[in-house]
C-alpha cells in the first residue's frame, strides 16, 4: 500500500482536526487544558505544530472524542483463511513471529 501522507503531515492534520473538534464543542484552550489536566502550553504547542505525547493526546481525545476509534484503528486485521478446510477444521493459519522465517 502506498501512503501519500508523511508523519509530519499526519501530525499537523491531526492537530487541525483536534482543534476543530475542540471548537465544535465550544471549548477554549484554557477550558480544555483544565478539564483534561494537560498544561496550556502543551495544548497550544500541539495545535500549532502537532507535537504531543501519546498520553496527552489520549487525554485530549477522552474529552473531545476519537479515542475509541483510534484504538480500534490499531487492531490487527482479521485472520484470512486460505481454504474452506481451514475454516471447517477451526485451525488458524500460524502467525509469523518476529524474526522467524517460514
Amino acid at each position: 500500500m502506498i501512503l501519500f501522507m508523511t508523519p509530519s503531515k499526519a501530525k499537523k492534520a491531526l492537530a487541525v482536526n483536534m482543534k476543530e473538534r475542540r471548537l465544535a464543542l465550544n471549548l477554549t484552550q484554557v477550558g480544555l487544558s483544565e478539564r483534561v489536566g494537560v498544561q496550556l502550553g502543551t495544548l497550544r504547542k500541539f495545535e500549532q505544530s502537532g507535537n504531543i505525547s501519546v498520553e496527552n493526546l489520549f487525554k485530549l481525545m477522552m474529552i473531545i472524542g476519537g479515542l475509541k476509534k483510534t484504538v480500534a484503528a490499531s487492531a490487527p486485521d482479521p485472520v484470512n483463511f486460505a481454504s474452506i478446510e481451514e475454516v471447517i477444521s477451526g485451525k488458524v493459519p500460524p502467525n509469523r513471529k518476529r524474526g522467524s522465517r517460514s
